[in-house]
């Protein structure tokens, strides 16, 4: 797919979309190793699923930031990710959500079509991707036992 934008030359948008790109690049990373923690196949199925959500982000992304610059983006993937199933399902779950944020915002700021669509899609994605690692996470700490620091 080849896209030609109105523009070349906003500086801003190109940085908010090597934002993205770095943080699709550090979430397909993240959730790799997330679903090798999860506990159950269904789990570990629906973290696959999000990931390749996020692989298709990523296509669309790097196709947007080579029509705007005419070069390939250098990723830098961020290596934060938790090496415990809990504390992943909840960095992702913060991740997720301060994701939606920043895609409607970059959707809200953009003035090509195309450009608002793909953010608004990925934000969208993004909130759903949000409330799986909510339901997942809801579900393992209601299950943890309880601590009574009052005895």
């Amino acid at each position: 797919m080849y896209y030609v934008p109105y523009y070349r030359n906003d500086s801003m948008l190109t940085a908010q979309i090597a934002k993205a790109i770095n943080g699709e690049s550090s979430a397909i990373s993240c959730y790799a190793k997330l679903a090798e923690l999860a506990p159950t196949e269904e789990e570990k199925a629906r973290i696959l699923e999000i990931r390749q959500d996020e692989m298709k982000h990523l296509q669309v992304f790097m196709a947007i930031y080579v029509s705007l610059t005419g070069m390939q983006p250098t990723v830098q993937i961020a290596q934060d990710c938790p090496s415990e199933y809990i504390a992943g399902l909840n960095y992702a779950f913060k991740d997720e959500q301060e994701t939606v944020e920043f895609y409607a915002d970059v959707s809200d700021q953009a003035t090509d079509p195309y450009i608002q669509a793909a953010f608004k899609r990925a934000a969208t994605d993004e909130q759903r991707h949000a409330v799986w690692f909510l339901y997942y996470l809801t579900q393992h700490k209601s299950s943890l036992p309880i601590k009574n620091d009052s005895i």
